[in-house]
């Protein structure tokens, strides 16, 4: 076990070791081969971390090597630590592999006591900034290495500070600041807290803190909330200090490469002079602009200048930098690729490779597929402080305030009457279709990103958050019940919702409109160029297949013919052909039930042209069908002219005990084959009347094995052929999928394939199936299992690789080993998540289909799986 030491041109490490030196100590060793100016240090190895953690001590052999490391600092610096002449001091900072923003502790000054702080003053020749130091090391110490509570400090130094009538530390004079460096060692006297020091025992002390802050409640959160790993944890950089508080020619500040907000190739960032670097970060001080410093320090700005262009040359990447300026003389003191707002991470990237510093693939691998909602759809000021108070599932994207309303009626007359209102529902239903058209913004507790309300909000193109379960809404009480019940949101109340993150904001937040930049499109290009995959979209309609297509859609994967049978009237008709009794009442029906389909399908088609289109035959549970209230059932015997008796007993025999695992998909076509069989002929009335021959794909839902599929395949070649005669046309071409959704299917995929031209696999089904879960009941459960890392992540969010994805491995062998050729793709809320998208390049499938509004992330997650499976070599 050993360290890295860093400085003066030379480094044991270098830039590509972030796994061992994490971020921090890579960039630092980095820079020093570079030849860029660094303070002297050493970087101890991740793996320290671990064993500490497994210990409570660090590893006997490795203080040996951390006494090494003090020694080369203090041969290049000329300084001893300790030394009450040529005291040396040190920071003592965490970096991990992965970028962890204020998540970690720090402390600053080590090496200080009464001693070597009479050293470090005659050598600033500035007694003030000494105790200054000093001051900052104790509150630091204390806080992470002794683990008390930051207030018991802060309650002496307020004291302090109200005793002398000022109101801030900067304003304490050199006796001021003597005076609360001598308050607080009385009070950690009281509290029984030693405060080493010995330089040594100092350090040791600081380097155990920061090693503990990997496993800080606030660390913790970050990484859980951005699927960071709890291994291996954070490397430590012990860096010689330097001081930008020394005088008028002294600064530090943060630049960064590039304009982080706007992609602009200009040097960015603000100093403060005369300070140390936690002023510029802390908020207590208004930092100036980095242009200042070009009149007030020309040659330090004109060297800051140049090292920027080095690096991001070196590198490749836009950099975030920290440096200090001593006496004139610039340091670095961190480098590390930088945070930069979405339209900036696509304007680089492009930008970058166009001027040759990185490649075409490099610049894909740039961009966060998921940002790009954030780049396409108006969303959330993240500059802005906001109060989220639930997150839920992000069905619809976008950013929207409105008041609170519950009740489907009022948001009529409100959104009518022009005011903006958020739609407010445990879930929603076919009645809230009119509620759901006019309202700003739809928030429900339940439900999934396939559910009713999640499909609807998209189709109209309304920001929509489901499945929250942070919060309870009390319909009949007019309440939104959230944070455990601690905090109450009434009807009228203001609320805003970002429909491409999901949470759910107090008040009005602010927002920022859809601004992509002009090198989106050849991003896109790029993307499109690179992938293996076919990026289909779901749509339902001819609108929702132009906006898919206007994403960058190469297709239509899924059509769900049920919900063209959304609405009251829709599904009255439905609901009269399943209950009709005897031959000529079904005929009836079936004549009112033709031209409105095949106006759907004609309308669809006329927008898809001759891109592939696949219609999924009607799959609706039948406990959707099947009316519930009295005023329905009286209303549908009247319909069909029957006894409320006689139709309540069908009722009887027709109500599943549970839905989503009965009565439904192939099973309603095989039993009510008049279902199908108006379905497959109002589409093809509607292919051969289409100006453009038409890529027709028929998907059979729900099956469980092949003699399903056979016998309906069977009917289906009847019904086209029908048509085609009775239109005196030719049989249009067309393929029919099976739509891959029950465990069973899975396994008996050879038996599917015989009959199957290719397989569309339903991910929220096979899930379903799988888990034996409900999304609606799963939230009753599933926070505590993803905060106490029972499952790793929302299986209807992200694919479940080891049990959804190895069935769909296990199918997509067995039915390619009976028919090579066969097409193979994924359907679902899923497969807007890259990590999905990945998983579909990595097991050979075709195509996947998505929501339309995720296009665009599944276009370049699609395109950086294919570049990663070069590099791997599995593309």
């Amino acid at each position: 076990m050993r360290v890295y030491t860093f400085g003066n041109g030379a480094a044991e490490g270098h830039a590509r070791m972030v796994d061992v030196l994490g971020g921090k100590g890579a960039g630092l060793a980095g820079m020093a081969l570079l030849g860029v100016p660094v303070p002297p240090g050493f970087t101890i190895p991740v793996e320290v971390c671990a064993a500490f953690h497994t210990t409570g001590a660090l590893p006997d052999p490795l203080w040996a090597e951390i006494l090494r490391g003090i020694k080369h600092i203090e041969d290049l610096r000329g300084e001893r630590f300790g030394d009450a002449d040529r005291p040396l001091l040190v920071s003592v900072r965490s970096g991990a592999a992965v970028s962890m923003p204020g998540m970690m502790d720090t402390v600053l000054d080590v090496g200080l006591n009464s001693a070597t702080r009479a050293g470090l003053a005659q050598r600033m020749s500035r007694p003030r900034s000494a105790l200054d130091s000093h001051r900052r090391f104790i509150e630091m110490y204390a806080e992470v290495a002794l683990e008390l509570d930051p207030e018991l400090l802060a309650e002496v130094r307020d004291e302090h500070l109200e005793l002398l009538g000022l109101r801030d530390v900067a304003q304490l004079d050199e006796a001021g600041l003597a005076g609360l460096l001598a308050a607080w060692e009385r009070r950690l006297a009281e509290e029984g807290a030693v405060l080493p020091t010995a330089p040594l025992d100092q350090l040791r002390g600081a380097i155990e803190g920061v090693l503990r802050s990997w496993n800080s409640r606030r660390a913790v959160r970050f990484r859980r909330e951005h699927g960071i790993p709890d291994e291996p944890g954070t490397a430590v950089t012990v860096q010689c200090m330097v001081f930008g508080n020394l005088g008028a020619d002294s600064a530090t500040g943060v630049a960064f490469t590039r304009d982080p907000n706007t992609g602009d190739p200009t040097l960015f960032g603000e100093f403060l002079p005369d300070a140390q670097g936690e002023d510029v970060v802390s908020g207590a001080y208004t930092p100036e602009p980095l242009t200042a410093l070009a009149a007030r320090q020309p040659a330090a700005y004109a060297e800051i200048e140049q090292i920027a262009r080095t690096l991001e040359e070196a590198l490749g990447a836009v950099q975030d930098l920290e440096f200090t300026i001593e006496r004139g003389r610039v340091w670095m003191l961190q480098t590390r690729s930088a945070q930069q707002s979405a339209r900036a991470e696509v304007r680089t990237a492009v930008e970058m490779a166009e001027a040759g510093l990185i490649t075409q693939d490099q610049a894909l691998s740039r961009v966060r597929p998921e940002r790009l909602t954030r780049l396409l759809h108006p969303s959330v000021d993240v500059a802005d402080r906001r109060r989220v108070v639930a997150r839920g599932l992000p069905a619809s994207p976008g950013a929207v305030t409105g008041r609170v309303v519950f009740d489907p009626d009022e948001v009529v007359r409100r959104a009518t009457a022009g005011e903006a209102v958020i739609l407010v529902r445990v879930e929603t239903s076919t009645e809230d279709m009119d509620a759901i058209r006019v309202a700003t913004g739809v928030l429900t507790s339940r439900g999934g990103m396939t559910s009713h309300a999640a499909l609807v909000a998209r189709g109209l193109g309304r920001t929509c958050v489901t499945g929250c379960a942070d919060v309870v809404v009390d319909e009949r009480g007019q309440v939104i019940k959230a944070q455990g019940g601690r905090l109450t949101i009434e009807a009228g109340a203001w609320i805003t919702l970002d429909g491409g993150t999901g949470e759910v904001i107090l008040g009005r937040a602010a927002t920022t409109p859809a601004a992509p930049p002009a090198t989106y499109g050849t991003l896109m290009d790029w993307a499109d160029q690179r992938r293996r995959l076919a990026i289909m979209a779901s749509a339902d309609n001819g609108t929702e297949a132009r906006e898919a297509f206007a994403q960058g859609a190469d297709g239509v994967g899924l059509c769900r013919t049920e919900h063209m049978f959304l609405g009251p009237d829709r599904l009255a008709l439905v609901r009269e052909l399943v209950f009709a009794f005897g031959e000529a009442a079904r005929r009836r029906v079936l004549e009112r039930i033709l031209p409105v389909q095949r106006e759907d399908f004609a309308s669809l088609l006329a927008v898809t042209g001759a891109r592939p289109v696949a219609i999924r035959l009607l799959d609706i549970p039948l406990h959707e069908i099947v009316p519930e209230s009295p005023e329905d059932v009286e209303r549908l015997a009247s319909r069909l002219n029957a006894p409320v008796g006689t139709i309540q007993q069908r009722i009887t025999r027709l109500r599943a005990n549970n839905p989503l695992l009965g009565h439904r998909g192939c099973r309603l076509g095989l039993t009510f084959p008049e279902v199908y069989a108006v379905q497959i002929r109002a589409l093809f009335e509607a292919v051969l009347a289409a100006e453009v021959p038409p890529a027709v794909q028929v998907v059979v839902p729900l099956l469980s094995c092949g003699e399903e599929l056979r016998r309906l395949r069977r009917r289906v070649d009847h019904m086209v052929r029908t048509v085609a005669a009775e239109r005196g046309a030719p049989v249009p071409a067309y393929t029919l999928g099976a739509m891959v959704e029950t465990p069973r299917a899975c396994l008996v995929a050879g038996e599917l394939a015989e009959a199957a031209d290719f397989f569309l696999f339903g991910a929220n089904d096979l899930t379903r199936a799988t888990f034996l879960l409900a999304r609606d009941d799963a939230s009753r459960f599933l926070p505590f299992y993803l905060e106490h890392d029972v499952l790793p992540a929302d299986p209807f969010v992200a694919l479940d690789e080891a049990g959804v994805g190895e069935l769909i491995r296990l199918a997509i062998a067995r039915g390619r080993a009976v028919r090579p050729d066969l097409r193979c793709g994924l359907s679902g809320a899923q497969t807007g998540a890259p990590a999905t998208v990945a998983f579909c390049h990595r097991v050979g499938m075709d195509f996947l289909t998505c929501p339309m509004h995720r296009v665009p992330v599944a276009r370049l997650a699609a395109a950086q799986a294919a570049v990663l499976g070069d590099l791997e070599g599995t593309a």
